[in-house]
């Protein structure tokens, strides 16, 4: 044995090793470069990784042989030990070999890492890790505008969701959606990273030229991994007999990948939406406006969609799909930015009443009623089952999917709520909107320091997500204290959002506004007013909102200098708007702060004790429910009913409700002001130590 080693230190074997090695990663680093420029299968690389392994074990066999001064004798004993290493590390390679996929290897939705750049001109921008993929598996990348005409853009927007409907209705294609393709450019140079970005094996580009009544459509499908050309196609077309193309399309897609197509499938990709030119232009217009009113939040863009959406119901009445589209913008509209009135919610189940009449089996007039139950009257098990429905006829519509996950949260079923949205972000890996909400269910459930990685990656997907921008500054306040995070977290800072963001009334600090709540956590009472004078109120019910936030800032700030005038004309208008609107929590939570004002503590609290009753936590057990408690709890400490307060804050912290409630909050937020000096407060907030178990950034 001392022989050996002897040997070993003559011939320098570890300096061969080392030297060989790092050659061979050299060689590696440059081959991998050449094959993302050319969009060289796998197996190249595979194979490549194999031979430089063999030839270390040749180079070692070498160096034993010829050492460091020409030709060695060679015991027997030493080449059977060098024979058998071979042998052993052969075999290790064989096996390794034989069980290497030939896809990248899986990683799970949340672990999709965030894109370099947002560009849409640029083909490369995002680094994720790469993701299972299935043969049967398709992105569909933004159709190129070749027209004159830029404003012809809608069009080619237009045929690409059309094309993607279809193809979301065939159950044996993974179709990835359009909010994970929309920012990758129309002919992008390294088509292999954007199918592993995506998980998927195939690529459909396509580009539209509009001129007049003219319309040419080329398409071409993709094998991702070899960038062969699997099919393609042009499609010249007058405006009168565009229709029907998606469906061609969609046909020859599931050829090309030998999907099977039952014969319902069969029969929804080959129906027709509208054989009227004139209605199918305003419902491609519409959609284009509702892609942009659910980027904004903007009331003036969804009524413009809808516009849209009614003209081509009035040159086609029979428009089944206008019908279901026109209810789902109004649905969102309802949500995200006015509430519609019962009068006009009964018009929203009219429109889809209508549309399923005309096409029973429709999946975006079931996905609408879906929406309509949920969004409209919180018919949790009614909305769920036409998701389902929804599901069965199109299983890769992530909206569908999203909707359940929502549901679930509101049903105070947070794992399943998660386990939904691990199925959505398959279909969707880079959907900024859907990870966003995954990372505030995360800060739901007190999972701040995942929360705050799921919601920074929503943001690099999205950097315009105000949403997630809220989430992410809760994430930081709430979960760790952190008043410097949550200030980046608000750079640049969001629209203000004003109407929207009072939907849900009950959080002091969703009245106060998150704009303004970093300036609150710190104290700095003056600046949060000044921020205010800079906020766009342009309508009665956003002056009015402003003068209550200024109300509230006052009195938790106990400055002692709101005008007893103000809270008194304050109270006049809300009395009144409250007679029309009884059970609105916005007016109820306004109503709450006014009174506290006017020194009327007991009417401020019955008002508190309205809305928790409104929407109570077995309704809601996601924001809405949870941020009406959370104001009860608030109004009781700023009426001096400590009693209820503690008892209210130990709920909501019992409860997955950490986006409104937690022990960082308690500490820091001066809403909490009066309740310092009770030994309860305290003995509650020393129970609850630090929860977040460390500072975000670390």
């Amino acid at each position: 044995m001392n022989d050996f080693l002897q040997h070993l230190r003559e011939r320098k074997l570890v300096q061969w090793a080392l030297a060989y090695a790092a050659a061979a990663f050299a060689l590696l680093q440059g081959i991998d470069i050449v094959a993302a420029k050319f969009g060289w299968p796998e197996s190249i690389e595979r194979a490549l990784i194999i031979v430089l392994c063999v030839g270390l074990f040749v180079t070692l066999v070498l160096a034993w042989y010829h050492g460091e001064r020409g030709a060695q004798k060679i015991s027997g004993t030493e080449l059977l030990l060098l024979a058998l290493l071979l042998a052993i590390g052969g075999g290790f390679l064989w096996k390794f070999a034989a069980n290497v996929p030939a896809s990248s290897v899986a990683a799970s939705p949340s672990a999709v890492a965030a894109p370099a750049q947002a560009s849409k001109t640029d083909t490369a921008s995002a680094a994720p890790a790469p993701m299972s993929v299935d043969h049967k598996s398709i992105a569909v990348l933004p159709f190129e505008n070749l027209s004159d005409e830029k404003a012809n853009a809608y069009f080619a927007s237009g045929m690409q969701d059309m094309i993607l409907t279809k193809l979301a209705a065939i159950a044996e294609l993974k179709v990835i959606s359009r909010t994970s393709t929309e920012k990758y450019a129309s002919h992008p140079d390294n088509l292999k990273l954007i199918a592993q970005q995506l998980g998927v094996g195939t690529i459909l580009e396509g580009s539209v030229q509009k001129a007049g009544d003219q319309v040419l459509i080329n398409v071409q499908l993709i094998d991702a991994g070899s960038d062969k050309h699997l099919w393609a196609e042009a499609y010249p077309r007058t405006l009168d007999n565009v229709f029907g193309v998606e469906g061609e399309v969609a046909q020859k897609i599931a050829d090309a990948l030998a999907a099977r197509l039952s014969a319902a499938e069969s029969a929804s990709v080959a129906s027709l939406p509208t054989r009227n030119a004139g209605a199918y232009d305003r419902f491609l217009k519409a959609e284009y406006k509702e892609q942009e009113a659910a980027d904004t939040w903007r009331q003036d863009t969804f009524l413009a969609a809808e516009a849209d959406y009614r003209a081509a119901i009035a040159l086609d009445p029979g428009f089944a799909l206008a019908y279901a589209q026109l209810a789902f913008c109004q649905m969102r509209r309802h949500w995200f930015a006015t509430p519609l009135t019962n009068a006009e919610l009964g018009e929203v189940k009219a429109s889809i009443d209508h549309a399923l009449a005309l096409a029973p089996d429709l999946p975006q007039a079931h996905l609408a009623l879906g929406y309509h139950h949920y969004w409209g009257f919180r018919r949790y098990d009614d909305a769920i089952a036409e998701f389902e429905r929804t599901l069965k006829m199109a299983p890769s519509n992530t909206d569908a999917l999203a909707g359940l996950a929502y549901i679930a949260r509101r049903k105070n079923q947070w794992q399943q709520a998660v386990t939904y949205m691990d199925k959505a972000l398959l279909l969707s890996p880079r959907d900024g909107d859907l990870r966003g909400e995954y990372g505030a269910t995360l800060v739901c459930m007190r999972r701040y320091r995942e929360a705050v990685k799921e919601l920074k990656l929503a943001l690099e997907l999205a950097p315009a997500n105000a949403n997630a921008k809220d989430w992410l500054r809760v994430a930081y306040l709430f979960g760790f204290g952190d008043v410097h995070g949550a200030r980046e977290a608000y750079s640049p800072p969001p629209d203000w959002r004003i109407a929207a963001n009072n939907i849900f009334g009950g959080d002091a600090m969703t009245l106060i506004n998150p704009l303004v709540s970093v300036e609150m956590f710190e104290r700095r009472y003056a600046d949060a007013l000044k921020g205010w004078d800079a906020a766009p109120t342009s309508t009665e019910e956003e002056r009015r909102t402003a003068r209550v936030a200024r109300v509230a800032i006052h009195l938790i700030a106990n400055d002692g200098t709101v005008a007893p005038a103000e809270c008194k004309q304050l109270a006049t208008l809300l009395s009144e708007q409250l007679q029309q609107q009884p059970d609105s929590l916005e007016l109820l939570q306004q109503s709450n702060w006014v009174n506290l004002c006017l020194g009327d503590k007991t009417a401020a609290l019955a008002d508190a004790r309205k809305a928790a009753a409104l929407l109570p936590i077995t309704k809601d057990a996601y924001n809405g429910g949870s941020s009406v408690l959370v104001g009860l709890a608030q109004v009781a400490a700023q009426a001096g009913a400590a009693d209820e307060s503690l008892k209210v804050i130990e709920q909501l912290l019992s409860l997955s409700a950490g986006g409104v409630m937690s022990i960082e909050r308690l500490k820091l937020d001066p809403v909490w002001d009066p309740l310092r000096k009770d030994s309860r407060f305290e003995a509650l907030i020393k129970a609850g130590g630090d929860n977040a178990g460390g500072r975000a950034h670390q």
